[in-house]
């Protein structure tokens, strides 16, 4: 019985680590930084009055991830917004090994060429340990959804978390991976 192999899991064990290893002038294989999980985070703040859009964005999170989504709930009340602690607000979905490999290999080959009028992703946006974050602001940049069921545009967040231990080598990881960062 064969094991499934992403794309950009084989790309990431074949070239991206000699090449990392090389241009961070690491000393050892386990130096090297890797993917540790993706994120992928729908807020959905307008379900405090209408409580079917969490129930589309998790339909629409688990086409896009393929993967069943976790209901995010409130964690304390918040008169201003009508919000009661424990009110489903958003949705989330963790990504790991192959499925987190396929996504990124989607996202940055597909889905992110999508994007109107996209001239590369913000280079600033790591949190300083190597962890990376992006939103969109619509899921239908997403070849798998379907334009005429979509009743609410929704954004969402992407956080992609690596092992890389300062923002150069997590940029230097995105970029090996194809990461269209701008000029």
């Amino acid at each position: 019985m064969s094991k499934y192999v992403s794309r950009y899991h084989k790309l990431y064990n074949e070239t991206i680590v000699a090449n990392l290893i090389k241009e961070l002038g690491l000393s050892n294989v386990m130096e090297c930084p890797k993917l540790d999980r993706i994120v992928v985070n729908m807020g959905v703040g307008e379900a405090t009055q209408n409580s079917k859009l969490i129930d589309a964005a998790m339909a629409d999170l688990a086409i896009i991830t393929g993967q069943k989504p976790v209901v995010r709930k409130a964690k304390k009340s918040e008169a201003g917004f009508k919000l009661r602690e424990g009110m489903p607000i958003g949705a989330k979905v963790t990504l790991r090994k192959e499925r987190m490999y396929d996504f990124l290999d989607r996202l940055v080959n597909v889905v992110l060429p999508r994007v109107r009028d996209f001239e590369g992703v913000p280079a600033d946006s790591f949190d300083g340990r190597g962890n990376y974050s992006l939103g969109l602001r619509d899921q239908l940049v997403f070849p798998e959804i379907e334009f005429d069921k979509v009743d609410k545009l929704l954004g969402m967040s992407i956080t992609i978390v690596s092992s890389a231990k300062t923002d150069e080598e997590g940029r230097a990881l995105l970029k090996a991976f194809g990461m269209p960062f701008k000029k």
